[in-house]
């Protein structure tokens, strides 16, 4: 039974976990960081960096006693070697890199996104490839068609801001506070949708990408104008994000001839309004609905640890001089978007 060792730094959750080749979680942890970046109303790279740098090696030290093991018997090392907050990353994958040197392991870099979108597979282990993922979290937004381990073509992605970037700016908006997602989901359920007009950027375009920037501007304009409680506001805008990723999906899915399943990712993934939405499209289409539960949606070690062993069990690790990357794209052919820059 392979056994891999994951770590997960990439933004402000510092997380390890053991899991087995057959699906098994042997030990989960997990050290928020939201009560060091509340009164800033989002991530700081540095403090994250410094709160990683404190906390993981204990964390590594605490899961291994929980799944009753020593660092001899893991196969593998699996960290993230990006993309995200470069600090963050540095942290995790220099500690990844200690423990295969000093343990004579193998090393397994993974690409934080690759870990999300394999991350249905490690709870559904009827989710076969090819299968179309739409990826939707704080710092990106892609429609990907999933066709093996290391093998995506990118379908679609942001030509601006990501949908979890717009939840976020919206929380502040209103004054939620941090972290924003569940904030605008709570406050929305509070709400009419239909009481505040808000655009759909490229909702019925034959363009394929995403686009939020106007969306989280006509949010800024409805809560500085002060003519619509904040719960209908959370509620309009919420409705419109669904819209946008079931328009943009719709899209997607007519390119994904052979597809298992439609599948979601990412933090946005732990949405209830999206996940009903994109649940109906996919029903509308004849295909398996697929969402991983609530906890493996948000940025977690177990993803990693089974992104790691998908790749081991493939034959894939990296030597020790693997550098981190902020940037890191799943399809690094893919054409270039207009405004997306190197987010792409």
């Amino acid at each position: 039974m392979t056994l891999i060792l994951g770590i997960e730094s990439s933004c402000d959750e510092t997380a390890v976990a053991l899991v087995t080749g057959d699906r098994q979680i042997l030990a989960h942890r997990i050290a928020s960081q939201d009560d060091a970046h509340r009164p800033f109303g989002g991530v700081v790279p540095e403090i994250a960096a410094r709160a990683h740098v404190e906390r993981l090696a204990p964390m590594v030290e605490a899961a291994l006693a929980d799944a009753g093991c020593a660092l001899a018997d893991v196969d593998a090392i699996a960290a993230t070697a990006g993309p995200g907050l470069i600090g963050g990353v540095m942290v995790g994958l220099v500690t990844g890199k200690a423990l295969a040197h000093a343990a004579g392991k193998p090393l397994i870099g993974v690409n934080h996104l690759e870990g999300h979108a394999l991350s249905p597979r490690l709870t559904d282990p009827d989710l076969r490839f090819p299968y179309l993922l739409l990826l939707v979290s704080g710092g990106h937004c892609q429609l990907l068609l999933v066709r093996g381990v290391g093998e995506y073509r990118r379908l679609a992605t942001t030509i601006d801001d990501a949908a979890g970037e717009a939840f976020d700016k919206t929380a502040k908006l209103l004054g939620l506070g941090f972290p924003g997602g569940p904030a605008v989901e709570r406050l929305a359920a509070k709400g009419d949708a239909r009481a505040v007009p808000l655009p759909r950027p490229l909702v019925g375009s034959g363009e394929p990408h995403f686009s939020f920037a106007g969306l989280k501007s006509a949010v800024a304009r409805a809560a500085a104008a002060q003519s619509h409680p904040p719960a209908d506001i959370a509620a309009a805008f919420q409705q419109a994000v669904v819209d946008c990723l079931v328009d943009r999906s719709r899209l997607a899915l007519a390119q994904a001839a052979g597809a298992t399943a439609f599948v979601v990712a990412g933090g946005v993934a732990a949405n209830g309004a999206v996940r009903a939405g994109l649940g109906a499209l996919a029903a509308d289409h004849g295909l398996p609905f697929v969402a991983p539960p609530l906890w493996l949606c948000t940025d977690n070690g177990a993803m990693i640890a089974w992104a790691g062993a998908e790749r081991f069990a493939a034959g894939l690790t990296d030597p020790l001089d693997l550098p981190a990357r902020p940037r890191w794209p799943l399809d690094p052919g893919a054409e270039a978007v207009r405004g997306a820059g190197v987010k792409a």
